[in-house]
Order: structure tokens, then sequence, then C-alpha cells
């Protein structure tokens, strides 16, 4: 079991910076196309998608209108982040693939319980939905199938 996304495993996080191209456009991390998402206005996507850094795309995000439909979205534009870092990055592919079949927890301190499981003192006795680990695994198990399955 990987339990947090931190140093060795820093590549799994939606702050690791690695270039992702989506409708020919050069995102910096997951955490960008993620949070500018959240939005139908191409002016403050744009905007997000520039910010220097993924914890400044995420405090950007919680002052504009969420677009109507986000909860019904969210988690496919999620897994399409994913899918698209992996498949578009190669050695973070193999990286991925070769966790082989270990239990992906995002682990933290930060109260997130829906895409992650929170470890801190508050939380510790909740069991976090863990979307984004599990993401990861299907993420995992599709670009294996994709490379080694045809």
């Amino acid at each position: 079991m990987i339990s947090e996304f931190k140093n060795k495993y820093f590549f799994l996080s939606n702050f690791y910076r690695c270039s992702i191209i989506i409708d020919e456009k050069q995102w910096p991390t997951i955490e960008h196309i993620f949070q500018a998402a959240k939005t139908t206005d191409l002016d403050k996507r744009e905007y997000i998608r520039n910010l220097k850094f993924p914890k400044e795309a995420k405090q950007y995000s919680k002052k504009i209108d969420l677009r109507s439909d986000w909860e019904k979205v969210k988690y496919d534009i999620m897994y399409g982040a994913v899918y698209f870092k992996f498949n578009q990055n190669k050695d973070l592919a193999s990286k991925l693939i070769s966790t082989n079949d270990q239990y992906l927890i995002e682990g933290n301190y930060r109260h997130d319980n829906i895409w992650g499981n929170c470890y801190c003192d508050e939380c510790k006795n909740s069991k976090g939905q863990n979307l984004l680990g599990e993401i990861l695994m299907k993420v995992r198990k599709d670009i294996w199938e994709e490379k080694y399955v045809k």
C-alpha cells in the first residue's frame, strides 16, 4: 500500500509538475486543469492555467462561481486529467505501472476525505472516499492494458 503521495511517490500527486497537453494547450499540473474546469469562463480558465503554482490555482478557484454541472462532471474531469498526465508522460506511466497492484491512498492532513483520506486526529476514525487513489489505480490498469494487452 502507498498511503501518501510524497517523496518517492510525489509523482502521483496532482501538484506534480509535468507537461500535459489538452486542446492544444500546455498545462503545468493536474491541479491547474481540475481547478480551471470548475468554471465555463474561458478567461478565468486561462488565468488559472497561467498561474505559477498549483496551490495558487486551488486558492483562486475558491473565488469563482462553479459551473452548474460541476458535481456531475468532476469525477470524469479528474479521470481525464490523470489519464492524460500518465499517457503523455511515458516515464511517469512506467513509474505508475511499477506500483503494481499496490493500493494507492491520497493520504493527507487537510480534511480531504473525498479525493483522499485524512489522517488528522479529527478525521482518523473516518474512512475517506479516496477518489483520487481510485482514479490512479484505474488509470494504472487502463494504461497497462493498452500497453500490454492488445
